[in-house]
């Protein structure tokens, strides 16, 4: 007997996500602790604005390898009371004194990002001093909570204190993340001390049986100092230079002047009419521009005719539509010479509160623990921002000093013409924007309800030719992919690699009853109603 044996590893299972309905408010974040925590705040009378904070704070303590005070994001919400949507822009930004002349060219096609760059000598944008950016984080959701929030600072970052104290749960999939660093992990000291304490992640539980957790490095401390002095102390007074003293001492160009010049913005929201749904989206550095244009793009080439489901010629439209605007995107977008207009790891999260408030949140460091450089006085991990940039000059993402990068990050609220209101993200790097795209049009060109829109079969195109396909995808479909595009891949939507962007969905009916949802394949995201 002789077998046909695959060439490749197959994971055998198949999981869903139903989605939480509740009448007073959900939050739907990437892990658990940080829904809870959101959660809690909501039922403790704050708004969406406020738990979302304290969600998104909190991630940066439960996963810390997608998210925290070291690195930025986007924020869009909607007060319902105005009726407004407003959009918080934090993102990283090149220090003062950044040169491309850092970032020389190997001559290889293709570097160690998932970004499809020329290869940089030894990595320099990828992890490493010369790969930090200046963060935003604290600039910006302290922005938010005092523009938009009810409650008082102190109490908003209580939660990431305590997680923060308590330590780091090291479950299987904590385990998965530390071994996807780890490699480069061993170049920097503070970084494999607290992951790789013996040269290999900690155990999952201890010698009594209980879960093992990790303490992370200086970070419970700097966080109570943030407590008691305010988001602002991360970037002036002696917080600050001591986050600058450890940034020098790492070789990054980063000094207290870069921090003390920070500043987070309050924009305006593109807004987009899609066939009578109203979507908002962040401007410039961000996906929403080629969001917009791709939706445009989709309203003329596909017609809806009552479908329920998309079929094989709609995915075709799909990927077609995604190839044009990503090479538009590539090639003409970013900031240029116009830095001072105002206006990739990475998390979301999704909040609605009971009177109808919606937040929409993505946050990253970048990479799979960003740069890798851990600072040890204050246990502040750090984002690799500058791998947004382009690393060949003259173009409009080159890099350039002070220079804000294009982004990957969309977080969206959306108004259907049946009443809906949502909230959508998705973390994923380049396969954030896609994965919003068709998600956009399963809520409002197929009026798919929250579970069957996150559930539904996608394609991901991220920048070059390849069509990667969800398996999952009815069989005609697929084949009529493979038949139009030479470069396409059919694979399964799994914890590892992710392939596919892992969203999050809150929807508000006309009804005022209120859904959200999580996607697999995250294993520890949860969707909890208030």
């Amino acid at each position: 007997m002789k077998l046909d044996f695959p060439t490749i590893f197959q994971e055998q299972w198949n999981l869903r996500k139903p989605a939480v309905t509740s009448s007073n408010g959900v939050v739907a974040t990437q892990h658990y602790l940080a829904s809870k925590v959101g959660a809690s705040v909501l039922s403790r009378g704050g708004n969406a604005i406020d738990a979302a904070v304290a969600s998104g704070l909190a991630l940066g303590c439960v996963e810390p390898w997608m998210s925290g005070i070291g690195g930025g994001g986007f924020m869009t919400l909607y007060d319902a009371k105005n009726d407004r949507v407003s959009v918080v822009e934090f993102g990283m930004r090149a220090p003062l004194r950044a040169d491309p002349n850092d970032y020389p060219l190997t001559g290889n096609a293709t570097g160690a990002s998932s970004f499809h760059w020329p290869e940089v000598f030894e990595d320099r944008n990828v992890h490493g001093p010369f790969a930090i950016a200046t963060p935003g984080y604290l600039k910006g959701v302290s922005l938010a909570l005092e523009k938009f929030g009810t409650w008082d600072w102190c109490d908003v970052i209580e939660p990431a204190c305590q997680l923060a104290e308590w330590g780091l749960p090291t479950h299987w999939y904590t385990q998965l993340q530390i071994l996807r660093g780890a490699r480069t992990m061993r170049r920097y000291n503070e970084v494999e001390r607290v992951y790789l304490p013996d040269g290999l992640p900690p155990d999952t539980e201890d010698d009594a049986g209980a879960t093992n957790r990790i303490q992370l490095g200086n970070l419970p401390n700097t966080l109570r100092v943030l407590q008691r002095e305010g988001p602002n102390a991360f970037y002036s007074g002696a917080l600050a230079e001591k986050i600058s003293a450890d940034l020098a001492g790492a070789g990054s160009k980063i000094q207290l002047e870069d921090l003390e010049q920070y500043e987070a913005f309050i924009t305006t929201p593109m807004k987009h009419n899609y066939r009578g749904h109203e979507v908002f989206a962040p401007s410039r550095r961000s996906a929403g521009p080629s969001l917009v244009q791709a939706l445009t793009t989709l309203e003329e080439r596909m017609s809806i005719n009552d479908k329920k489901y998309p079929n094989a010629s709609d995915y075709e439209i799909f990927a077609n539509t995604l190839l044009d605007s990503y090479e538009y995107r590539l090639k003409h977008l970013g900031d240029g010479s116009n830095e001072s207009t105002s206006t990739g790891a990475t998390s979301h999260l999704c909040v609605v509160d009971r009177d109808g408030n919606m937040v929409s949140l993505t946050q990253t460091l970048m990479s799979v623990f960003g740069s890798l450089v851990m600072l040890p006085k204050t246990g502040v991990l750090l984002n690799n921002g500058m791998m947004w940039f382009d690393p060949r000059p003259n173009t409009p993402n080159s890099v350039a000093p002070g220079r804000r990068p294009l982004s990957n990050m969309c977080p969206v609220i959306g108004k259907t013409q049946d009443g809906r209101k949502f909230a959508l993200g998705t973390y994923g790097g380049r396969q954030i924007f896609p994965a919003v795209f068709q998600i956009l049009s399963y809520l409002c060109d197929y009026g798919m309800d929250t579970t069957d829109a996150l559930h539904q079969a996608r394609v991901d195109v991220s920048g070059t030719d390849l069509i990667t396909i969800m398996d999952n995808m009815d069989a005609d479909a697929i084949d009529n992919l493979q038949a139009k595009f030479s470069n396409t891949r059919v694979r399964r939507n799994v914890v590892a690699p992710g392939l596919f962007g892992v969203p999050q969905l809150v929807v508000m009916e006309s009804s005022g009853s209120m859904t959200g949802g999580c996607f697999i394949p995250s294993p520890v995201s949860q969707t909890i109603g208030v």
